[in-house]
């Protein structure tokens, strides 16, 4: 995925200006930076659900739109699914609006992460309800996966569990990824590149084990010591 001078504006207000990146295949991703920083708009714009004001991003050299983002596994911050489904009722109803969804791969997720499927989604704990929307997300055999905040209001336990069904569960080799978190410091270890957004700009982008060896920095303290100085 290759975005080129992205821009997007709200009437007059600009949220994402002249980004510019590549997001190659056996990549994980980290996408961070304060609230309001145009993390969660990026991420719609490579999922092809906003159309950027001026620029492009691409996907093998094609345009991405809403078709062509049938190819990208994109996981809002939000939560979509209807409290009274169960997740075999989500599994089989995602069955027939993706054609790389795979069924038998949605519950060896779940039962990894040890979640059940038969039970209506209302009823179910938060950490459990992120279980079966990542294995969801994930049980796409997508070229690209885009996740906004998964871990965002869940116990250490729960995103730890989450980031082991990332790395297991999605074929690196062949796709990329690329998350915005607030959870720097628990998601640092399956990072391979961090980049850093403010005011809806590339503050900075960096590979991990660069920000280590280089600077003897952790992302956070990298992030920190960014934000402090002046842009």
């Amino acid at each position: 995925m290759k975005a080129e001078q992205l821009c997007f504006s709200y009437g007059r207000k600009v949220i994402v200006e002249r980004i510019s990146f590549t997001a190659e295949k056996g990549c994980i991703i980290g996408l961070i930076g304060e609230n309001g920083s145009g993390k969660s708009t990026l991420l719609k714009l490579f999922a092809g659900i906003l159309t950027p004001s001026s620029g492009s991003v691409t996907l093998n050299d094609e345009k991405i739109t809403r078709r062509l983002a049938t190819k990208i596994s994109y996981q809002p911050d939000i939560d979509l699914f209807y409290e009274k489904m169960t997740a075999d009722k989500v599994f089989d109803y995602y069955a027939t609006q993706f054609a790389d969804f795979s069924i038998d791969k949605a519950y060896e997720i779940t039962a990894f992460l040890q979640v059940p499927t038969n039970i209506k989604l209302g009823k179910l704990s938060k950490g459990n309800r992120a279980k079966i929307k990542l294995a969801t997300f994930i049980a796409r055999n997508a070229e690209v996966y885009l996740f906004d905040e998964p871990f965002s209001g869940l116990d250490p336990l729960a995103r730890e569990s989450l980031m082991k069904a990332i790395i297991r569960f999605i074929d690196i080799e062949h796709c990329s990824v690329i998350l915005s978190t607030h959870e720097v410091n628990e998601v640092e270890p399956i990072l391979d590149k961090v980049v850093l957004l403010k005011d809806g700009h590339i503050r900075a982008m960096e590979d991990l084990e660069q920000i280590r060896s280089e600077r003897g920095e952790s992302a956070v303290q990298w992030m920190k010591n960014l934000y402090g100085e002046k842009v």
